[in-house]
């Protein structure tokens, strides 16, 4: 069953979330001497990553972080670049000490994919920090999303309305400019993780919160999904939260 907890607004939501990712990361440190995350992306994490990056007690040299997604030929610099987002409220911040493998789908995507999918399977997954998107998709696991892949990293094709959420966003002036493909996490890697931690707040994700947690598991409401994971941490405010039962 996932866990929902309704804060009062996004401010207290990101404190939320960062606070139960820190927890999780320290805790992972005195058992094991390490730690391994992933970080998301979008407008959702901007709370949840200024908190965590402040969060006291957390020896990040310990720290390796995977993130969940890039756009196919998307150059660093571009002000979308999900490497570039998180090198500015995630690795900047904490002085490079972290050790980060980011998504470089610039050039050659399959072969970025099967890098990527070949180092994370070294690691155990103590966190995932994430959202859902205005489709439900979970990372860029758009509707229908495949459930049964057991490859760490796919490319995928964007449907339109997780292309008009990037557009909407402010990520790019018109619908055209967003890429049409992109890497993203599977499935299956997410569900790996010991803890998910997702991030959820505005009107516009109540119909997608609705659908993954009282609609059935579906692949056509990707985000579904987490019903069947066994610790996940779903964190609304009013608005996002206002489509429940």
């Amino acid at each position: 069953m996932v866990d929902t907890r309704i804060l009062s607004d996004k401010q207290a939501l990101g404190a939320a979330g960062a606070a139960l990712g820190a927890a999780a990361i320290r805790q992972a440190i005195a058992q094991k001497g390490k730690a391994s995350i992933i970080v998301a992306t979008g407008a959702s994490q901007f709370e949840l990553l200024q908190n965590l990056v402040a969060a006291e007690g957390i020896d990040w040299s310990r720290v390796t972080a995977f993130h969940l997604d890039e756009y196919v030929g998307m150059d660093i610099t571009h002000p979308a670049s999900f490497r570039k987002y998180l090198q500015e409220r995630f690795i900047a911040p904490l002085g490079g000490d972290v050790t980060f493998h980011p998504v470089n789908a610039e050039t050659n995507a399959q072969a970025e994919a099967a890098r990527l999918g070949a180092v994370i399977a070294e690691h155990d997954i103590d966190v995932c920090f994430a959202g859902i998107g205005e489709n439900c998709h979970l990372a860029f696991n758009d509707p229908p999303a495949d459930f049964e892949t057991d490859e760490p990293y796919v490319v995928v094709t964007l449907d339109e309305a997780c292309r008009r959420q990037q557009m909407g966003e402010g990520w790019f002036p018109s619908l055209d400019a967003v890429p049409e493909q992109a890497i993203s996490m599977s499935i299956r890697q997410i569900l790996k993780s010991r803890l998910i931690i997702l991030s959820v707040p505005d009107a516009r994700k109540a119909q997608a919160v609705k659908d993954a947690l009282e609609g059935p598991v579906d692949p056509r409401h990707p985000a579904s999904i987490v019903q069947t994971h066994p610790q996940t941490i779903l964190l609304l405010d009013p608005d996002s939260a206002s489509k429940l039962s």
